[in-house]
This record gives C-alpha cells, structure tokens and sequence, in this order.
C-alpha cells in the first residue's frame, strides 16, 4: 500500500481536533502505512486554527452547541459530507457520530469501522437521564450490527462489548508515542506540582482535588483542560482562597501539554465511581504522566490495578476524599525515595506502555476492514 494508492479514510468525532492526541495519532498511524485520511471534527465558537499534519482535517459548524439538539444537528450536517465525499471506509468514534456514518456508509456500501473510546451509554452525565440514555443505547442497537471491524482503549471493556455487541473488539490503548514524550525535569523542584489533564466535567474528582489543597500549602495545582464544571471549579477555587496555588490552564495543545506535565510531581487521574465507564476506564492521561516519567495518584479501578501489578508506578487510592488524598500526597512528600522508585519504574515502563504495539493492532484492524 502507498501513499497515492490507498484506501480513502473518514475519521469521525464531535470535538475539537487541536486537542485530541489520540485520534492525532490514529490518523497519523493510517497515514503513514499509506491510507489517505481526512479526519473530521467540530469548530467551537472559542477554536482556534487547526495544527497542520500529513492528514487531511475538516471541521463542521453547528448552531447548537450541546445537548440532543447538537448531535442531531451534527449529525445531519456529517451525512451530508460523507453522502458526497469520496471515501473508501469510514471510523465512527464512539456512539455520536455513529447514526451518520452507519447510514451514509450504507447507501454508499462502504466499509466502516467502529472506535470506542468509552463506555458511552454508562458515562455519569447520563445518569438520571433516562430517555436520553435509552435513546443512545437504541442506537447502538440499531447501528452496530452493521459493523465487523472494532476496537476499544483497554480489556476490559473490550470483553465487555465483545459480549455485548457480538462482534469482536480489539484493544488500541491511549498510549503516547515514546519519541515525542517530554521527560520529567519537575521530580525535585519546590513547590511540588501536581499536574491534572483531561476534561473538567463531572466524576473527575477535582472538586476533591481542590479541597485537598487546602491542607496542602506546600504543592500547586495545574489543571489543563475545560469542561461542563469550568466555571464551578474556578468558583471553587476562589471560595477556598486556594489564590495562585491552582492554575487553570484551559487548553493546552498535545505539543504544550508535553511540555506542562514534565513539570509535574505527581499526576492526577481521579475518578468517581459513577458506573462502568468510568470503572473500566483507562485515560491517556495515565500514560501519558508515566513516558514522561511522573508517578500517578490514581483510583484502584481494576485496569489500574492490573497495570500496577505489572510496574508500580503509582498509589492507587481506596477512597476518593479529601482526608485519602492528603493522605497519599503527604506520604510521597515524606518518604521521597517510595517516590522515587515509582519514579524508576515509570521510566521501565514508558519502553513497554507505548504507541509502536498498539500502532500494530490498529493497522491490522484497519487492513481486515478494508481489504
């Protein structure tokens, strides 16, 4: 396969393609083994100009800007594209973008492939929701089994949609490329930094984050991202007098970001457990804290805790409040060289937890679908 004779790809999502590292480096994967790729996305009113890459990058504007009415406005305007753009195949990511890619790819007997980057129809901002949340898992029902070809960020819910789906779902984790990770120069710089990335929506546990820095005037805080709870936290913030002990940094650029979490002590990934998305989850974040060679406080959440039992390269925390997190940060601070070996195995681990095996299921994947 060559770059001027390969399949024609369409990508998929409803976000803002400047911040999205892992379908940056799907599409720069596909790319590169000859597929030419367009990979499409949305412009927000606050986006700013889209990086260049060796793919091709579309973004469609919508007048809603959340919500049901956004997905189907989304949606509409993306089964008009794919009804008259030239693809040979089409990836859907998750469930919202799934109603246009199915249909368009079937009136135009396409070939399609599906990405689960989560458990969408578990996700705690459709919990109390009811008819939205049925109204997803319709249709997942309705369109999925028109796929053959998927794949999921981590095990377990591959075997929990292989299951569910009965079709098979392959593992294609968040992991960074090794070459372009930043290594930690902030393991022994004061203050200590502790680094959060990721969206600030719910479930998260930055609000716990925020009132464990009140006992913690030694450390500051960076959080990169936004989210549905931006101006609460912000709020938060101001309400605890936490003052320049925490750094919102909105969004920060893949390249940039490298760069912030290098600066970091210990990095953040917090969740609530608020249903199995969140349980099963296995955030980019977490890896990309360890290639940069910085210990992770995390949740002890089963797919956590596998990788941990592989190399200790960070504290799993029984319980999300503010006392455990204290707690935990305290105990690094005290016993530096506990930190420090989590420190040693990180910099074992980033060799194995990296882009070049999963790189090789992707491809795979992606030749079954097209050839």
């Amino acid at each position: 396969m060559t770059k001027q004779s390969g399949p024609r790809v369409v990508l998929t999502v409803t976000n803002d393609l400047n911040y999205d590292q892992r379908m940056q480096r799907i599409a720069t994967s596909l790319t590169q083994a000859g597929y030419r790729v367009t990979l499409v996305g949305r412009v927000l009113p606050r986006s700013k100009p889209l990086n260049k890459h060796i793919y091709k990058q579309k973004r469609l504007s919508c007048f809603f800007q959340k919500g049901m009415f956004f997905y189907a406005e989304y949606n509409v305007r993306l089964f008009f594209l794919l009804l008259f753009y030239r693809f040979d195949a089409v990836g859907a990511v998750d469930y919202d973008t799934l109603p246009a890619n199915t249909i368009a790819s079937i009136i135009r007997r396409k070939k399609r492939v599906f990405d689960a980057h989560e458990y969408f129809t578990e996700v705690p901002e459709l919990y109390g929701r009811n008819a939205i949340r049925a109204a997803w898992k319709l249709i997942g029902r309705m369109t999925l089994p028109f796929y053959k070809h998927a794949y999921t960020v981590g095990p377990a819910l591959a075997a929990i949609f292989t299951k569910q789906h009965k079709i098979p779902f392959r593992v294609v984790r968040n992991v960074p490329r090794l070459e372009t990770a930043t290594l930690s120069t902030g393991l022994h710089q004061h203050p200590r930094i502790l680094m959060y990335q990721g969206a600030l929506n719910a479930g998260r546990g930055i609000e716990f984050m925020l009132e464990a820095m009140c006992d913690l005037p030694e450390f500051r805080l960076i959080l990169a991202g936004e989210g549905d709870l931006s101006d609460q936290l912000r709020q938060q913030a101001q309400a605890l007098n936490l003052g320049d002990r925490v750094h919102f940094e909105g969004f920060i650029r893949p390249e940039g970001l490298k760069q912030l979490t290098a600066r970091a002590w210990m990095g953040i990934n917090l969740l609530e457990n608020q249903g199995e998305s969140y349980y099963y989850s296995l955030a980019n974040k977490f890896f990309d804290y360890v290639a940069a060679g910085v210990p992770v406080l995390t949740m002890d959440f089963p797919e956590y805790r596998a990788l941990h039992e592989e190399f200790p390269v960070a504290h799993l925390l029984q319980k999300l409040d503010k006392t455990s997190i204290v707690a935990a940060l305290r105990h690094y601070q005290q016993n530096p060289e506990a930190h420090r070996k989590m420190h040693e195995q990180c910099m074992l681990a980033r060799e194995k937890w990296n882009w070049a095996a999963d790189e090789a299921v992707l491809l795979e994947v992606w030749q079954q679908a097209t050839s």
